[in-house]
């Protein structure tokens, strides 16, 4: 089974939405200029894996809205983009936005299921393996 590992929440404007989830929710938005990214700590969370501590929690990220992410997008962690985009065809989805790399943390795509709804794929990259 494929868990839930990330949230994409999309923005028209970086500080007004900056500043509603950390109003609103205490959230710490950390900013990566690189990138033009905006991740969002919602959970105590390890500083060595920059993964959750408490079982079932999830952190995310803030983004500028584009065609691909128009609403809140889900991240499913999944052993292979390659095959798993094979699959999505096969049953009728779609690719929304191929495989990319995300620095050496993993690859990431989007898709569009058979009911409109944009979700993410994510691919953890092991760093053992490198």
């Amino acid at each position: 089974m494929n868990k839930v590992v990330w949230f994409e929440i999309p923005f028209d404007e970086s500080e007004r939405a900056q500043k509603f989830y950390k109003d609103v929710f205490g959230w710490q938005i950390n900013h990566f200029p690189e990138m033009d990214y905006y991740a969002a700590t919602t959970t105590d969370t390890d500083p060595q894996t920059m993964e959750p501590k408490t079982p079932g929690a999830i952190n995310g990220g803030l983004l500028k809205r584009d065609d691909t992410g128009k609403n809140p997008v889900i991240l499913i962690e999944i052993p292979s983009i390659d095959e798993h985009l094979k699959k999505i065809e096969q049953n009728g989805g779609k690719i929304v936005m191929p495989k990319v790399p995300v620095g050496n943390f993993g690859l990431y795509a989007r898709v569009e299921d058979t009911e409109g709804n944009v979700i993410g794929l994510w691919e953890k990259i092991n760093p053992n393996s490198q």
